[in-house]
């Protein structure tokens, strides 16, 4: 026993000698980063490239605030990483700081709408919104009604603009339904100190065909659309933050290049690419290598791939998350399927899970989008007077698969075994 204590002893002294000599080590390295909050996704740049044209729509909407006009209602769409939300917050910021200077009453008030807690139903969006002003709100407890009245009294004690910015509306919607936004667009009707502007930030490009024409009509006063960037304007936009992010030499030469070409073929994903470079370095990082290489964008290109899948299918709205269902199962059970196969199956998902089915037009969109993702492969097929259709089959491995199911099912409330 004495001998087994002292061999104890003596192994952790030099489990903690090592750890503190691991360390230590550590901090005599070069560094690769200079400033690795460069390549965070919430960095906000000085200078926003390739975006112009955006940001003077946006800017020229939003100019009336200034003088405490209220701003038509904004309808921002475009893919994941096109800028969207990084364009939009610079405007309003800039716009908040010129009305600050000049004593112009105006409040912009940001909410992401997929966080869960935040902003997933009717009640906690209000309550959050009234946090905004001040006010303390129990998490769940008071009737909508309530909330709203408080909301209404609130907003409504001095005079000012309100700029409300939704980004992932389409995540609200799915979640809470679009009477939230139906009440937010008529709510201006009914005060007499404030106006509301809303801007509602999208990565859905056909999100509003499923929205009440009430609604549509009332939200979508103006529409910007964000295109994807080529692979040209997301090297620029790499060179613009490897340059402040990275000490000098330690970037291989056409990995930004090679960077950006990733990115390009994920249809133009400007953050994705940020986020792969950020990636690489701390990979060679680990690796104690003085540069970062075209091999270390491989292993992060690798190790993105499998955690973006995972987190779309998890971060998607309940009828996206249907349709993935619906093509999973049809395609478990026989290797290729069509398109309208996977739609009856989806009408009966509908049933099982209360939802209100979506036409088949927006769910060929969203099968179109799980193409475009790479999660799956539908090929266009001719039946000759028949027309077309497409041709579905999984993209992705065994492992993946069988994550996406599990998220899914628990998601949904729905057996996988179950003959639907």
């Amino acid at each position: 026993m004495q001998i087994f204590k002292y061999e104890k002893d003596k192994t952790k002294t030099m489990n903690e000698k090592g750890l503190s000599s691991f360390f230590e080590e550590y901090l005599k390295r070069k560094p690769l980063f200079k400033n690795k909050q460069i390549l965070q996704l919430n960095y906000t740049p000085k200078q926003i490239l390739h975006r112009d044209h955006q940001i003077k729509q946006i800017a020229n909407i939003l100019a009336p605030a200034l003088r405490e006009e209220k701003p038509s209602n904004v309808f921002v769409y475009g893919k994941t990483g096109t800028g969207k939300t990084l364009t939009t917050k610079k405007v309003t910021k800039e716009l908040q700081q010129t009305a600050q200077s000049r004593k112009i009453p105006l409040k912009i008030i940001y909410v992401n709408c997929k966080l869960k807690k935040l902003a997933d139903t009717e009640y906690r969006l209000i309550a959050q919104l009234l946090r905004e002003y001040g006010k303390e709100i129990p998490i769940t407890g008071l009737p909508t009604d309530e909330v709203y009245n408080l909301f209404f009294q609130t907003i409504d004690k001095e005079k000012h603009i309100l700029i409300l910015i939704l980004d992932e509306i389409d995540q609200l919607v799915g979640k809470a339904g679009d009477e939230l936004l139906y009440n937010l667009t008529r709510i201006n009707s009914e005060l007499k100190n404030t106006q509301i502007t809303l801007i509602g930030i999208s990565n859905d490009l056909v999100f509003t065909d499923v929205l009440d024409p009430r609604v549509k009509s009332s939200l979508s006063e103006e529409e910007i659309i964000f295109p994807p960037y080529n692979a040209i304007q997301i090297q620029s936009i790499l060179k613009q933050r490897a340059k402040k992010a990275f000490n000098e030499g330690t970037v291989e030469e056409g990995l930004i290049e090679k960077c950006a070409a990733y990115a390009a073929r994920e249809h133009g994903d400007a953050r994705r690419a940020i986020e792969l470079l950020r990636v690489a370095a701390e990979i060679a990082e680990r690796e104690q290598k003085e540069k970062i290489t075209i091999k270390d964008l491989d292993k992060a290109e690798e190790k993105i791939e499998k955690d973006r899948i995972i987190d779309i299918v998890t971060t998607q709205p309940k009828q996206y998350q249907l349709t993935l269902f619906s093509v999973l199962k049809s395609c478990m059970e026989k290797r290729t399927v069509f398109t309208g196969e996977i739609y009856t199956l989806y009408e009966k998902l509908c049933k099982e899970t209360k939802l209100r089915p979506l036409t088949q037009r927006r769910i060929s969109d969203i099968i179109t989008e799980l193409d475009m993702l790479g999660i799956i492969t539908a090929k266009i097929k001719s039946k000759g007077r028949y027309g077309r259709t497409r041709e579905i089959e999984i993209n992705t491995n065994t492992t993946i698969t069988q994550k996406m199911i599990t998220i899914l099912t628990n998601e949904l409330g729905l057996e996988w075994n179950t003959n639907y």
